[in-house]
């Protein structure tokens, strides 16, 4: 029989030891490091926040719950940018997209140069919905939206509105009212900004004269009494905003059609562990009091859809745009 010596054994500990190491970290649940998550837009806007709240709230569901989730903004080209970063990424679960209305549905629908398809991603689920609301500020001359209305009328051209750039929502959604009421699409001057919330802050410091955004961007202004809301695209009246006319009872009722977003995608071709970990953790989400009243706080309204229900929805906005853009000439 071979005698196997001490220092054989002692010798072969080291890679034993390699072994070990190596099935401890393979044993690890994903995530193992951090995940990246790209906001497409500047921080302080309603992507950044999203991403915020949901990197907080998002790791206690996944299968390491001691993951971290670190939100990277990624801007320009009304979120081209990051979102064709993420198209681009590897597809290992460690680069995720917090996609938005305009950079994941609005771009692909109207823009032909947009470097990706709104459906070259793995959908992992929709967040929330956000409406739309048209503001000035609490000092402005108009009172009502028919006040705005009237003015744009009679001083076609000469009054601006802040924007995140074209084929954004902050945009389409003011050509789509400017349609609806009768005006020409150019009827305000469009002042592009990198995002919301630079876009607000403008409206604030008197470089614009009217926003139309979402509510994440605009709930805390208004809250404040800064800025006056004129109109809201729900169907019914907010109830943290009842003196608010929906856009049915302003008369522009095609503005109803028009609301902000907030989904998680990944590159395509995502790997199956990161994509299950993930379609799990949303649909615990769903029913998280924290998450959901932190995303209520700034003027989200959850709807957590599920992977296939998400690319339905976009489907459909992007049909929704790519027709809007034609009738308004867009396309």
């Amino acid at each position: 029989m071979r005698r196997t010596s001490r220092r054989t054994v002692l010798a072969a500990m080291p890679a034993l030891g390699g072994f070990a190491l190596a099935g401890a970290r393979a044993a690890t649940p994903y995530p193992d490091r951090p995940v990246t998550l790209v906001a497409p837009f500047s921080a302080g806007g309603a992507s950044d926040i999203a991403a915020r709240i949901l990197a907080a709230h998002a790791p206690r569901h996944l299968p390491n719950p001691a993951g971290t989730i670190v939100v990277e903004n990624r801007t320009g080209a009304s979120g081209a940018v990051g979102t064709q970063y993420v198209a681009r990424a590897k597809p290992d679960g460690y680069t995720l997209l917090l996609a938005r209305i305009s950079s994941s549905a609005i771009l692909p629908a109207i823009d032909p140069r947009t470097p990706y398809a709104w459906d070259g991603f793995t959908m992992l689920g929709l967040l929330d919905v956000n409406p739309y609301v048209v503001c000035v500020r609490a000092d402005a001359p108009w009172k009502t939206l028919g006040e705005l209305i009237t003015a744009l009328r009679e001083k076609p051209g000469q009054l601006n509105f802040a924007t995140t750039g074209p084929a954004t929502i902050l945009d389409l959604g003011i050509r789509q009212m400017f349609a609806a009421a009768g005006l020409p699409i150019d009827a305000g001057i469009a002042i592009p900004f990198r995002g919301g919330g630079e876009a607000v802050a403008a409206l604030l410091s008197g470089q614009a004269q009217f926003i139309g955004n979402n509510l994440t961007d605009t709930g805390g202004a208004i809250a404040s009494g800064e800025l006056r809301a004129l109109v809201v695209s729900t169907e019914k009246r907010l109830p943290n905003l009842p003196g608010v006319p929906t856009a049915k009872e302003a008369g522009v009722e095609a503005l109803a059609h028009i609301s902000g977003w907030n989904a998680l995608f990944g590159p395509p071709a995502l790997e199956e562990t990161a994509s299950a970990a993930w379609v799990k953790a949303l649909a615990a989400l769903a029913r998280d009091r924290e998450w959901l009243a932190a995303t209520r706080k700034v003027g989200g309204i959850p709807t957590v859809l599920d992977p296939e229900a998400t690319r339905e929805f976009v489907r459909d906005q992007v049909t929704l745009y790519r027709d809007l853009g034609k009738r308004l000439g867009l396309i």
